[in-house]
């Protein structure tokens, strides 16, 4: 487990704290502040930088919600618990497996951070997609604003479902002592 958290967990929570501190620096708090919010237009019409607050989870959804924040981290420790438990008893036994409960660890913990942190109390989202199309679905046309933990979420997610339907490897038959 320590070689996954020192080569991949930490370096991407490091990377998600960083973009944040530079969003929330960078980036008016238009949210309880009277100014304009800020938008960067990395690729016009496609790919925005932002700076969202979220106190609820995926797509917005509980967003402002009372006690959402205190919900929404209590299972973010649930999670983790979960993961280094399971871990330990070989519930990740192949690389795929392992790089995800590693992404999922990684991104609990970084959006975790985020509502615990002092004057904070909420996640920040910043990268905001403009798909093609994406306006029959929702009216803004804006996909709904994330960050780096919450790709890494996703990306774990996805590596697990392709786990559970990998056949694992046969064993290796050890040659017969003579």
């Amino acid at each position: 487990m320590r070689k996954f958290l020192l080569a991949l967990t930490l370096p991407l929570y490091a990377l998600d704290q960083w973009t944040k501190w530079l969003v929330v620096s960078n980036f008016p708090d238009a949210v309880n502040e009277p100014v304009a919010p800020r938008i960067i237009e990395v690729i016009p019409g496609f790919f925005n930088l932002v700076r969202v607050h979220n106190t609820g989870m995926a797509f917005g959804i509980m967003n402002g919600a009372e006690h959402a924040n205190w919900f929404f981290g209590a299972i973010g420790v649930i999670a983790m618990t979960a993961i280094t438990i399971l871990w330990r008893k070989g519930a990740f036994p192949d690389l795929i497996s392992k790089v995800a409960a590693s992404l999922l660890i990684s991104g609990i913990l970084g959006n975790l951070t985020d509502r615990l942190l002092p004057g904070r109390g909420y996640v920040v989202d910043f990268l905001d997609f403009q798909p093609p199309f994406y306006e029959l679905i929702h009216e803004s046309g804006h996909f709904p604003s994330f960050n780096v933990a919450d790709s890494c979420i996703c990306i774990a997610a996805g590596l697990l479902i392709i786990s559970a339907f990998r056949q694992p490897a046969p064993p290796e038959k050890k040659p017969a002592k003579g």
